[in-house]
């Protein structure tokens, strides 16, 4: 008896433990958080399977579905294009902002940016570029309730 709840322990811990790998293994991630009235929005891509998730305004989803190549390389070209690597962000104290934050983990493009404090003056339209990008695929594949 006390070797199957052992064993039964044991497949608990495996399953919670996997259950958080969405969040830690990917190569591509999008995510928009805070705000007066909070929102958590992530958008997680691992090869072609995109992991995402909304959590605010009363509501709560999540859906899992396929990048296609050409929209791989459509976030790939836009952040090239607007030069995402050399984006500077500012340092002024930001309040109550809903952030956004960007990390490539591969490729070309590998870095990490934010403008949870704001993105200096002559980079906001390429920030915006590359946020549009990332957002016009949210729109177009997820099917939200």
């Amino acid at each position: 008896m006390n070797r199957i709840i052992g064993i039964l322990f044991a497949i608990i811990v495996l399953v919670s433990c996997n259950s958080q790998k969405v969040y830690s293994d990917f190569d591509i991630s999008y995510s928009k958080s805070g705000g007066f009235a909070p929102i958590y929005e992530n958008l997680l891509i691992k090869g072609n399977t995109a992991h995402y998730s909304f959590e605010g305004q009363g509501k709560k989803y999540k859906q899992e579905f396929k990048v296609s190549d050409e929209d791989l390389k459509k976030i790939d070209h836009t952040l090239s294009q607007n030069n995402f690597r050399r984006i500077q962000e500012d340092h002024q104290k930001i309040y109550d902002n809903i952030a956004t934050s960007i990390n490539i983990k591969k490729g070309p493009n590998e870095g990490s940016k934010t403008d949870a404090s704001s993105i200096m003056p002559n980079f906001k339209t390429n920030w915006t570029n590359i946020t549009n990008t990332f957002q016009e695929i949210i729109n177009n594949n997820v099917k939200k309730q």
